[in-house]
């Protein structure tokens, strides 16, 4: 049986159906109050916040009570992929502010809350600061491509292995396009040089980049190391963003124990 999401009316929502009539109904709805609480702003501020107010993604994570709209990205590609299932362990790369690791957590039955399926783990880690969830552990601040990160990783990961690598990653933009294309890239390719020591094999990894010149570098080490790959662009990923996500299913490359 579906279970519906806290506080929602099954009219809108349905557990599975992903929130979809909810962010529909409110991206009818259209919020109103934008231009008169900030007319005070200017220039890209005020368009910020002027778009900021009146995404239904924005409003749906706040009545969902999840940390940020990026939630609605993963629940879509698990919605339509299934890489989250009961008993998984993930590793959450960039989890704040835990909007990811709240939907994993909800997903992978890390906190117990369904006594009749085997129980997942969450492990999230950012360089940020993390408030504590239940059914999740964080590892913050932290970089997690530093060696002596990777080694807690390994230790707090059950049987030091991951079965999902999730990453929201971005590296602070500088405004230089295919500068900033280069640094996601190369954060993709790091975690994947990691995958050999702590993904598990027929794992599961998905990373956010940016569209651009080196995209084809991090498919081609994708479709070497996974049976599957795919590029995913969710709705919540903002149409006018060069933000696409690269899933790639089946991991066929590990390091023996």
């Amino acid at each position: 049986m579906p279970r519906l999401h806290r506080g929602l009316c099954p009219e809108l929502v349905t557990c599975g159906a992903m929130s979809w009539k909810l962010v529909c109904a409110l991206r009818r709805q259209s919020l109103h109050t934008a231009g008169s609480h900030y007319k005070a702003r200017t220039g890209a501020e005020h368009l910020w916040l002027t778009r900021h107010l009146k995404d239904p993604f924005v409003k749906a994570a706040k009545l969902e009570s999840y940390r940020c709209r990026s939630a609605f990205k993963l629940l879509e590609v698990d919605e339509k992929h299934r890489i989250l299932r009961p008993g998984l362990r993930v590793l959450d790369c960039g989890a704040a502010p835990g909007a990811w690791s709240q939907v994993s957590v909800q997903r992978v039955n890390a906190a117990g809350t369904e006594p009749s399926t085997p129980v997942g783990f969450v492990l999230g880690v950012d360089l940020l600061h993390i408030s504590p969830l239940e059914g999740a552990t964080f590892l913050c601040p932290a970089n997690v491509t530093d060696p002596g990160t990777f080694q807690r990783i390994q230790e707090l990961l059950p049987g030091g292995r991951a079965d999902v690598i999730l990453s929201d990653m971005a590296p602070n933009a500088t405004g230089i396009r295919g500068l900033d294309h280069d640094r996601i890239i190369g954060l993709c390719l790091s975690l994947l040089d990691m995958a050999p020591h702590i993904l598990h094999p027929g794992g599961t990894f998905l990373c956010k980049t940016w569209a651009g010149s080196q995209s084809h570098r991090l498919q081609k080490r994708l479709t070497e190391e996974f049976q599957n790959t795919r590029i995913v662009k969710p709705e919540a990923s903002r149409k006018e963003s060069s933000e696409v996500y690269l899933l790639a299913t089946q991991y066929r490359r590990a390091v023996k124990d």
